[in-house]
């Protein structure tokens, strides 16, 4: 910690915080406005730094804050020029790299910023930019190893307001021989949209740095982003975000947490709010120094392999993961001098217990778990730095934010409030709490009355010393025949096994039960495990016999979304398959049956049948006993 910081030990300190009156900042700031602050500190110190590949001693380029300052004007002043307004949207579809920050900042202080995933498919991408109205869509240019241009370039000839493509080359990170390769093996893009292309950076050069060519909206109130988010349930919605949100969350860090001297690594993707709010915005409010490894972070070629090596390299005191990279590196040695790392700041999902004391002692770091949710811009709660940490705990909420555990009835109407280490739903209230979705059916009991409490939709508890644990999600309870079954009850027991390296559990269909409890597993690199071995270890853990899951089934891989978490759609999606399919062979019935999410009904079973004795009745007989929906396939 720095001289800088407050002592955020306990509950009784954040109240002394937030008794002590705060400068008008805190509600009237902006981005840019703490981009300038900075610059003006901190002028040569690094802001920035991005390497296109994972190896630790691959090329970077590094710019300093008054550099990025003056970029970051110039991407402003440029979506300015192209007609973006207060209220237009400018999206980028980009894996993190430098114009990836230059977009994110541009485009907040210019209009409203919409990231969007790049890993998405075309019909997702152009869906997101209709709904966003996007104006400016920034993208790759074609490059290789990735489909992301052409994908883009599919949706804008879908978003008919899409006004103007600004297109980043890569090539222009790499030096001879491999920058003479690149257009040889160029991949070509079909542009069916008329929408005019130009290459960002040449566009970048035309604008002025020193200063905005527009006067700034200073409005905290202003809707200045909006984030596509479905987390892992599967339905994409798209979340408004204040400005005065993202710069809470950047002061808040820089008050508690990190300052101009750190070095924060985020091998995560700027297009997910853990990254371009709790860590870029806190980068702007400190001036620490924000390392990007690779645009694929994480998932990028070597960077698992090399992390630790890239740590050393950059001296690196705060890393930012979630538990699936956690468990990834746990299975790499610690192969260079990490003494400079202070605290890892894990989130998104619950790490098991297991994982963070074997990272703990493996790495001599300590960790610090935190709860955050992109309605509420992000960060709500962390195990304070400078007090207990209680593991499986997300911590205390942060200051200025209030968190109560509410049981809510019919219209969003509170109850009752509930009692320490009653359980019941996390709801919150700070200046990060967003203003609702885009659309405006999807808000109809978003906020709990009165008070306007922001739902979660997270189970949870506070304990005496007000801590905040997370027992489940509302809608991953599996329901067994009446009875409540938290799925990190068997997840945590799973992931005791040395063998097993993810873990996702969800309810099966079940024609007795409505559903029952079953596990997917994802096995640790060059670990053996059979699923009966597994069923019994998990039967020798769970002390609540309805909990043990009644089958086991090890991939390859489990699927996870952008920053790690496992993506239980497709879990429920392949146990409905394997429970139909395997009910129809039963009754005689040969079918092939595809699991799809409707809009309406949620999942549902497609069956096509592969035999002349299979009619609608005969497989309604079947599946008729199952509580999900089936229809036969047109």
């Amino acid at each position: 910690m720095t001289e800088d910081h407050v002592v955020w030990a306990t509950l009784e300190d954040k109240q002394d915080i937030e008794a002590v009156p705060t400068d008008t900042r805190w509600v009237d700031g902006t981005v840019y406005g703490m981009l300038c602050e900075t610059a003006g500190r901190h002028p040569s110190r690094p802001a920035v730094s991005f390497q296109l590949r994972g190896e630790a001693d691959a090329a970077a380029e590094t710019l300093d804050w008054a550099t990025l300052m003056a970029q970051v004007t110039q991407a402003a002043n440029l979506f300015r020029r192209l007609g973006v307004g207060d209220r237009d949207a400018v999206a980028y579809v980009l894996p993190n790299a430098t114009e990836t920050v230059l977009t994110l900042l541009g485009g907040v202080t210019a209009g409203v910023v919409s990231p969007v995933n790049p890993l998405l498919e075309t019909a997702q991408i152009a869906a997101i930019l209709r709904e966003s109205g996007a104006k400016v869509v920034v993208t790759l240019a074609p490059f290789v190893k990735t489909d992301v241009a052409q994908k883009v370039h599919a949706a804008v000839a879908e978003a008919p307001d899409v006004e103007t493509v600004l297109e980043v080359d890569l090539k222009r990170y790499l030096k001879p021989p491999l920058s003479w390769l690149i257009p040889l093996l160029r991949p070509r893009v079909e542009r069916r949209h008329n929408a005019r292309v130009l290459d960002f950076r040449a566009e970048l050069a035309k604008e002025r740095g020193d200063r905005l060519d527009f006067d700034e909206n200073p409005d905290p109130g202003r809707i200045a982003a909006t984030f596509h988010t479905g987390g892992t349930t599967g339905h994409p919605k798209i979340a408004r975000h204040c400005q005065r949100g993202m710069v809470y969350n950047g002061r808040v860090g820089a008050l508690c947490l990190i300052g101009h001297e750190d070095v924060l690594i985020c091998p995560l993707p700027l297009f997910h709010v853990l990254a371009a709010y709790p860590v870029t915005m806190t980068a702007l409010a400190s001036g620490a120094h924000l390392v990007l490894p690779t645009p694929a972070g994480f998932r990028g070629e070597g960077v698992m392999d090399n992390f630790w090596k890239l740590v050393a390299r950059w001296r690196v005191s705060f890393m930012v993961m979630v538990p699936t990279a956690a468990s990834a590196l746990m299975q790499r040695p610690i192969d260079a001098d990490v003494s400079s790392l202070k605290y890892a700041l894990c989130g998104s999902a619950p790490l098991p217990v297991e994982l963070f004391r074997r990272f703990e002692e493996a790495t001599g770091v300590m960790i610090l778990e935190g709860y955050g949710m992109t309605e509420a811009t992000c960060l709500v709660s962390l195990n304070p730095p400078d007090g207990e940490r209680k593991i499986g705990s997300v911590g205390l909420p942060i200051p200025y934010t209030e968190v109560s555990i509410l049981i809510c009835g019919p219209g969003a109407s509170i109850v009752r409030d509930c009692g320490v280490d009653e359980i019941g739903e996390i709801c919150i209230r700070s200046p990060g709490v967003f203003p609702g979705y885009k659309d405006e059916t999807r808000n109809a009991e978003l906020f709990a009355q009165p008070g306007d409490w922001l739902r979660t939709g997270d189970l949870g508890r506070i304990d005496g010393d007000g801590y905040i644990w997370i027992t489940g999600r509302a809608k991953d309870l599996i329901i067994r025949g009446g009875h409540n079954i938290d799925p990190a009850l068997i997840e945590e027991a799973l992931a005791g096994h040395p063998a097993v390296a993810f873990v996702g559990a969800i309810g099966q269909p079940d024609a007795h039960s409505g559903e029952v409890p079953c596990a997917y597993i994802e096995l640790a690199m060059g670990a053996q495990a059979t699923e009966a071995e597994l069923l019994e270890f998990a039967a020798s853990r769970i002390a609540e016999k309805a909990a043990v899951p009644k089958s086991i089934e090890i991939l390859d891989e489990l699927p996870k979304t952008a920053v790690g978490k496992i993506f239980k759609p497709d879990l429920r999606k392949r146990a409905t398959a394997r429970i139909y399919t395997r009910a129809l062979l039963a009754a005689g019935i040969r079918a092939e049956v595809t699991v799809v999410e409707d809009p309406r009904l949620g999942l549902t079973a497609e069956i096509a049948v592969e035999g002349p004795n299979a009619d609608a009745e005969a497989i309604e007989k079947v599946l008729g006993a199952f509580a999900r929906p089936w229809r036969m396939k047109p």
